[in-house]
């Protein structure tokens, strides 16, 4: 499986994906805003979209699909609810379905609520396992809930299915938050010393060379998988005098998000 991370370069810091199956070339482009970079990739690599996929409704991740069709005439999938907020959706999908991209590629759809309500991940559960997952998880973050989205549901998508992923997963967003997102992290959890470490390097500072991060990386500087922690519990009791004496994982998880929002 080959993955082209296409960095956007624009003011919501966009990340557009194409997968590509090496034995026949062909591609798809997932929530691919930035439609001339995809294509020129692609013709420059021999490559053919012959798929789209959008994780979500939301404008920044649907807005290059018309131009990709009109060059391609390739299929529009997305999740079956969202049919009256993206135009052109040729497959609605559900959880535990499946999508092939040419011979030697078979990616699980995962049903993802919480950013919004018909969001996808698609999980590539292979030895190389990979997590598409738009604005559901970001690198040491996860996605607002503020465009029709709601917090308890992204609780149940992380406990339920996030949480239960492989460790060497790799984590492949839908936008660059690398480096407020780990200043958020060091507010909420001040002695994380994998965070300081990677906020006073280099490495997360330059989107066009990203870090890919896995599920491993998440649970040690994410702090929405760090509900235990007892140094961001503690924190939190400062903000909120009314969380609970033992908070349950969800309690905390809603704090966060506040702090967050």
């Amino acid at each position: 499986m080959i993955v082209e991370q296409i960095w956007t370069g624009n003011q919501f810091r966009n990340f557009n994906y194409l997968i590509v199956c090496p034995e026949t070339g062909e591609a798809m482009a997932i929530d691919p805003l930035d439609h001339e970079k995809c294509l020129t990739i692609c013709k420059k690599k021999g490559w053919e979209i012959t798929k789209i996929l959008n994780t979500h409704e939301h404008w920044d991740h649907i807005g290059g699909n018309q131009s990709i069709v009109e060059s391609t005439n390739a299929k529009l999938l997305a999740h079956k609810n969202a049919k009256d907020t993206i135009d052109g959706i040729d497959i609605g999908l559900s959880a535990g379905d499946n999508v092939k991209i040419g011979r030697s590629i078979t990616l699980d759809v995962l049903d993802t609520p919480g950013h919004t309500m018909s969001h996808v991940c698609l999980f590539a559960n292979n030895e190389n396992p990979s997590l598409f997952c738009g604005d559901t998880l970001f690198n040491a973050g996860v996605g607002h809930c503020k465009g029709g989205g709601d917090p308890d549901e992204l609780y149940n998508t992380f406990i339920n299915q996030l949480f239960k992923l492989p460790n060497d997963t790799k984590i492949y967003p839908g936008h660059d938050y690398w480096e407020n997102n780990l200043k958020f992290t060091l507010d909420r959890e001040p002695e994380n010393i994998k965070a300081k470490e990677m906020i006073e390097g280099t490495i997360v500072k330059n989107p066009e060379d990203a870090l890919i991060s896995t599920i491993e990386i998440e649970k040690e500087v994410n702090s929405f998988f760090r509900l235990k922690n007892k140094e961001i519990i503690d924190k939190l009791r400062d903000d909120f005098p009314d969380l609970s004496k033992n908070p349950s994982t969800k309690e905390v998880f809603f704090k966060i998000k506040r702090t967050q929002e």
